[in-house]
């Protein structure tokens, strides 16, 4: 069972380290059950004035400020690896340390730069009509620098490696089983 300690050591750890930090699984689910528990305590005091039911008030208070913490600094991390993902291509670091909610939004923040990086060099360019799709995948195994579709060299990349590729490097790459698509795990 979640503890008010529990909740402010995770915030301690998120706050002083650079990476996201690893929590369980089950986190989310322990929190909303720790706080139904709170609020059923602050109703179950009767006199609004008694010392229990303030410490229980103000422990849900703080309760709810110390998870805002822990989930503001993890928003606040990811959009760093989002930026790290989008100008580098690969990203490995703290990928398995997200919640699946965060991996979505990860994931749909990279696109959503990279398109935006694409249009900006198709216009560069001249070229607003042709249209470049890229896929993520996660590498199987270790690979070695290789030519993609326009000859441009591109790697290595170590197994476990997250990358945004041209979709059809990806489906060369998934055919050969030395990667996986992201989407489909």
């Amino acid at each position: 069972m979640l503890t008010y300690n529990d909740l402010y050591e995770l915030l301690r750890k998120e706050k002083y380290s650079e990476t996201l930090q690893q929590i369980d699984r089950n986190f989310l689910t322990d929190f909303s059950e720790y706080l139904k528990k709170l609020r059923e305590e602050t109703k179950g005091e009767s006199d609004l004035f008694s010392n229990g039911a303030a410490d229980s008030k103000k422990q849900l208070e703080n309760s709810i400020a110390l998870f805002k913490g822990i989930i503001l600094r993890r928003k606040k991390k990811l959009l760093q690896l989002v930026f790290v993902a989008a100008e580098t291509g690969i990203m490995k670091r703290d990928y398995e340390n997200m919640f699946d909610f965060e991996k979505k939004i990860f994931d749909n923040l990279v696109k959503a730069l990279e398109e935006g990086d694409k249009e900006l060099s198709l216009i560069m360019n001249g070229r607003q009509d042709s249209k470049l799709e890229f896929k993520m995948i996660i590498f199987n195994e270790n690979i070695d620098s290789f030519a993609d579709m326009e000859g441009n060299l591109i790697g290595p990349f170590i197994k476990g490696d997250l990358v945004n590729l041209d979709s059809k490097v990806c489906d060369v790459l998934v055919s050969g089983k030395k990667a996986s698509y992201v989407d489909e795990n």
